[in-house]
């Protein structure tokens, strides 16, 4: 008598239905800026704000869910990540200015953030333009550039949580400090009320091309993550790794920039395992030459191969 196979379903078909895009298998090293990494189990797009919430709030519990939004200061591992990754696209990106505030959906890059707060003669948020990502990415790590970080300008956000409830908090209530915020992890982060001052339109637009011309400078434009490691008081990372030797060492494809040593980069044909084994090696010698263990910036997530 043979042995007949039994197929588990994919995860995809058990679902809850949404008006979003569910895609299985999906590819997840092309969509990030290290352009390296395995698949999503599942990958949701979801249409709005409804259609997140409604779908978590069916979603069974032991689901998994990750949130991915435009793949910089991020590794995706090799073996991919299980569950659901939610990416907020269409529908998130919103920019709306109402007096001295601007409201920008989670989907928003930074930059355009900026652009539209100088488009309307409004100062305060030149730095956002130096964070390569999105607002829905600047809450886990209270995002920050050239002098100034989220907590300063945000005044409130909206997010949904794991059971699907949206909630609105005010900037207090989220605890944010140095790359750090206390906020439940499984919240995600869907909009964000920010303040702003009247400027010289020129003046801010002088000021964000000075935040571009420093990146170019001092920042490699090739396949990387930004900023690796979080600055340990008292000290600038890329000073101490520069003083551990690491300028220019490589695991497989991955390299420690020539240009400044706290961005690692893919030469070409890195896999996830060699940018977070070289983040790694890095750490164990900067902690060997001065005693300081470094703190990873760039989130690692799924899982190993």
């Amino acid at each position: 008598m043979m042995a007949v196979a039994i197929t588990r379903p994919h995860l995809i078909d058990r679902l809850p239905k949404s008006r979003g895009r569910l895609t299985a298998d999906a590819p997840l090293g092309p969509q990030t800026w290290f352009r390296a990494g395995g698949p999503a189990e599942v990958l949701f797009r979801p249409a709005d704000v409804e259609d997140l919430a409604s779908f978590l709030k069916a979603l069974p519990a032991e689901v998994p869910v990750t949130v991915l939004g435009v793949g910089s200061n991020i590794v995706v591992r090799d073996g991919g990540i299980k569950g659901v990754v939610i990416r907020l696209m269409r529908g998130f990106t919103g920019i709306a200015v109402e007096g001295r505030e601007v409201v920008a959906g989670a989907g928003a890059p930074d930059l355009n953030v900026a652009l539209t707060a100088r488009d309307h003669a409004l100062a305060g948020l030149e730095f956002l333009s130096g964070i390569p990502g999105t607002i829905g990415g600047a809450f886990p790590t209270n995002a920050g550039a050239y002098g100034s970080e989220l907590l300063q300008v945000l005044i409130s956000a909206e997010a949904v949580d794991r059971s699907g409830n949206v909630r609105t908090v005010s900037a207090s209530q989220l605890g944010l400090s140095y790359r750090h915020s206390t906020a439940p992890a499984d919240w995600i982060f869907t909009s964000a009320r920010l303040s702003a001052t009247p400027g010289d339109q020129l003046a801010i637009a002088r000021r964000i091309a000075e935040i571009d011309g420093a990146r170019a400078e001092s920042q490699p434009r090739s396949r990387t993550g930004g900023s690796t490691f979080a600055n340990p008081p008292g000290h600038k990372a890329w000073e101490l790794i520069d003083g551990a030797g690491c300028r220019g060492l490589r695991i497989g494809g991955a390299q420690v920039s020539e240009k400044h040593t706290n961005f690692l980069i893919n030469t070409g044909d890195a896999t996830a395992t060699d940018i977070e084994s070289l983040g790694e090696e890095v750490r164990r010698r900067v902690f060997e030459q001065s005693g300081v263990r470094l703190e990873w910036e760039i989130r690692r997530i799924g899982e190993r191969q």
